[in-house]
């Protein structure tokens, strides 16, 4: 026959898992809840992040030829830039200072990145920039007419 001292404590043990699983029960409600809206607020961040970006891409793509057009904004100078796009054009760096107003050798520091155009030289680039093969070279036959 089992003793009072072991079936008391059984009973106690027994109650105190009862009332301890009535109290988790509501947390893992609440954790399970909490987790769901967690997730949702990750996938909702992630496609406004997408969202964000692709109409950042456009946004960039349609502000690259507006550069030229709006003398208000600011057109950024990379002289790397510079002598790839003289580059791609075939021109000299003599024929590039007749089209900006400026000698062959400033094209030359510019390219080298040991001086930097000032304001309306960068103006000029960016209207280069703008325009084709053929018009920069119809624009430097115009100008070596002249």
């Amino acid at each position: 026959m089992p003793n009072i001292a072991s079936v008391l404590k059984e009973e106690i043990m027994r109650l105190a898992r009862k009332e301890l699983r009535s109290e988790t029960e509501s947390l893992k409600k609440a954790s399970a809840l909490y987790r769901s809206e967690i997730a949702t607020l990750k996938r909702r961040a992630s496609a406004l992040e997408k969202q964000l970006a692709h109409l950042g891409k456009k946004v960039v793509g349609k502000g690259e030829g507006h550069e030229a057009v709006a003398p208000e904004s600011r057109v950024r100078f990379s002289a790397k830039g510079l002598n790839s796009r003289r580059q791609k054009l075939g021109l000299s760096a003599g024929d590039m200072g007749a089209l900006l107003g400026v000698s062959a050798q400033t094209i030359y520091n510019w390219e080298a990145g040991t001086t930097r155009p000032r304001g309306p030289q960068v103006e000029a680039i960016a209207a280069l920039r703008a325009m084709g093969k053929r018009q920069i070279l119809a624009k430097l036959q115009e100008k070596q007419a002249k």
